[in-house]
C-alpha cells in the first residue's frame, strides 16, 4: 500500500480550489507539468482518479470530493505547525495601507507571506485609493502605507518608478475630434493635475468626458474609444497606443511608488514589514 504525502495533498488542494492544473500549479509555485505529475502519483496511490478533465479545467470525482476536506485539514494543520515552529516571536498590531489597483499580486503576496512568517502580529490592511494615505500616516491611523507621488520627500524609500504617458485606443481615432475627449483620474489624484496642466500648455480645447478613481476605470474608458487619457507605461497593451510628441503630446512626469511610515514609529513589526516590502519590489 502506498502513502498520502503532504506534498501530493497540497498540490491536490490547489488544483481542486482553482479548478485548473495550470492555476493550481501557479498558486504553489510549481510548473504545470510538475503539478500534473503530482496528481498522477496521487491517483496511482488511490487507484482511482480524483479529477475528471473537461475543456481547460478539472472537476472533482466522487473520490476527490471525499478526499478534499481531509486534505484541507491536513495541509492547514501542517502549515500552522510550521508557522508556530519558525515564528520569530514578533507580537503586536500593524496597520498597513495598500493601493487598490497597483501591483496587486506583489502586495497580496507580501501580506500573505508576512502573516505566515509572523503569526503573532495582527495585521489590519486598508486597501483603498492611496491619495489619503499620507494624511492617515500623519494622523497615526496607519503605521505603514504604499502610495504614489510625483516627488518623494527626502529619505522616503522609492519602491518603483514609472513614466506616465498619454494613451489612446488603437481602434479609434480621437485626435481629430474638437474638443478632444479626455478621461481623467479623480480630483484627489496628482495624475489629474499633471494631465490638465499638460493639456492647457498645449492650448488645445478639450472636454472631460470620464472620471474614475482607479487605473482600471480610466484604462477601460480609453480602450473603449471614449477618450484619451494619462496612464503609466505598464498599462500599455495591444489595444492601446502611446501618443508622442509628433501628435502634440510630450514627455509626462515620472510616478514614484513610495513606502511611507507613521512619524515616530520604530518597532519590530514595522521594521519587519518594511524589509518584506522592499525585498518584494526589489525582486521584481
Amino acid at each position: 500500500m502506498g502513502h498520502l504525502s503532504s506534498d501530493l495533498l497540497r498540490t491536490f488542494v490547489a488544483v481542486a480550489e482553482t479548478g485548473s492544473v495550470t492555476e493550481g500549479a501557479a498558486r504553489i509555485s510549481r510548473s504545470q507539468s510538475a503539478a500534473s505529475l503530482q496528481i498522477r502519483k496521487l491517483e496511482d496511490v488511490l487507484g482511482q482518479p480524483v479529477f475528471d478533465r473537461h475543456g481547460r479545467g478539472v472537476v472533482l470525482t466522487q473520490t476527490g470530493e471525499r478526499l478534499l476536506p481531509v486534505a484541507r485539514d491536513i495541509t492547514r494543520t501542517l502549515e500552522a505547525t510550521l508557522c508556530d515552529l519558525i515564528s520569530d516571536g514578533l507580537h503586536g498590531k500593524l496597520r498597513l495601507g495598500i493601493p487598490d489597483d497597483h501591483s496587486k499580486e506583489i502586495l497580496s503576496r507580501i501580506v500573505a507571506e508576512f502573516a505566515q512568517s509572523h503569526p503573532g502580529v495582527e495585521l489590519e490592511v486598508v486597501c483603498a485609493l492611496s491619495t489619503g494615505f499620507p494624511d492617515a500616516l500623519a494622523a497615526g491611523t496607519l503605521d505603514l502605507a504604499i502610495y504614489e507621488v510625483a516627488q518623494p520627500q527626502a529619505g522616503l524609500p522609492v519602491l518603483r518608478r514609472e513614466r506616465t504617458c498619454w494613451m489612446m485606443s488603437r481602434h479609434h481615432d480621437l485626435l481629430s475630434r474638437e474638443p478632444l475627449p479626455v478621461a481623467l483620474f479623480d480630483r484627489d489624484c496628482w495624475w489629474r493635475d499633471a494631465a490638465l496642466d499638460a493639456l492647457r500648455a498645449v492650448g488645445r480645447p478639450f472636454r472631460i468626458v470620464y472620471s474614475s478613481q482607479s487605473i482600471a476605470g480610466v484604462a477601460a474608458a480609453i480602450e473603449a474609444g471614449i477618450a484619451i487619457g494619462l496612464l503609466g507605461e505598464t498599462s500599455l497593451n495591444r489595444n492601446l497606443r502611446k501618443l508622442g510628441a509628433g501628435e502634440g503630446f510630450g514627455d509626462m512626469p515620472v510616478s514614484r511608488l513610495v513606502l511611507g511610515t507613521r512619524p515616530d514609529s520604530d518597532n519590530q513589526p514595522i521594521r519587519a514589514m518594511q524589509t518584506a516590502i522592499r525585498q518584494a519590489f526589489k525582486s521584481t
